[in-house]
């Protein structure tokens, strides 16, 4: 079931078989809403798990190298894992069309230095790596920290059935933690390719203590309670990690 805005995906079903006259496609793809989307503007939630003991290197090539690649297109943010799956780095990159995130990589394709003295020096260090594209949910702004602080995703895979089942008791129980306090949130997304029907909270934290204190806080606010007791109805699993900035993050 496509779930709200179906319209939106049956036009783009239509317009991929039209482009690979065979392709099959599930009917279980579903989007996001809202005119976040409509506008175009999407972000790029990318992981890459190191190969133990190769993390400090990583960092440091990437640090050296990273102005070659966010001089054609947008960083939000880039992490390493502190908790969570270990040995990961998270970014997010923010394109305003397919169109031009299909030119960054071409031009990043014809980028000697990046390729020669980067991507050649980077892959050995990989395990693998996931992208996943992620739209803001509609009743959610990008923000930024006033201070440096770290960072926490927590990830859930809902029911199938997409926004107009589940949609309303995700931005209440999301909201209610936000509203009250104890923690910030940077931004809420939809997976739009990847795991559907996920989606994903990043907040900011002061420190590990703030948050540990913030939950505890939550925990005890009925309206916190109230709020996540609706929304676990429609949940299947969650996950959460702890990010650390890196220097060169534009999150701090």
């Amino acid at each position: 079931m496509l779930g709200l805005g179906s319209k939106l995906g049956q036009v783009r079903v239509a317009a991929a078989r039209c482009v690979f006259p065979g392709l099959q496609l599930h009917r279980s793809v579903g989007t996001s809403t809202g005119p976040q989307q409509e506008h175009g503007t999407f972000y790029e939630f990318r992981t890459y798990n190191i190969k133990p003991g190769k993390m400090a290197d990583f960092l440091n090539l990437t640090e050296d190298k990273i102005h070659l690649r966010t001089a054609i297109s947008e960083l939000v943010g880039y992490w390493f894992l502190e908790f969570g799956n270990m040995n990961e780095v998270f970014h997010i990159w923010k394109y305003g069309s397919y169109k031009e995130r299909t030119a960054v990589r071409r031009s990043l394709m014809q980028e000697k230095d990046w390729q020669q003295n980067y991507i050649s020096k980077m892959m050995p260090m990989l395990n693998h790596q996931i992208s996943e594209v992620t739209y803001l949910v509609p009743w959610a702004q990008m923000h930024t920290s006033s201070k440096p602080g770290v960072y926490e995703l927590v990830s859930y895979q809902m029911v199938a059935g997409g926004p107009a089942v589940w949609g309303k008791a995700f931005q209440k129980a999301v909201s209610a933690h936000d509203h009250v306090g104890y923690c910030k949130l940077i931004g809420a997304f939809h997976s739009e390719f990847g795991q559907l029907n996920r989606v994903h909270a990043l907040w900011w934290h002061e420190d590990c203590d703030a948050r540990a204190a913030g939950r505890h806080r939550a925990h005890e606010d009925v309206r916190v309670v109230a709020a996540v007791r609706d929304s676990v109805n429609y949940l299947v699993s969650q996950n959460n990690k702890l990010l650390v900035p890196t220097p060169f993050s534009p999150l701090q």
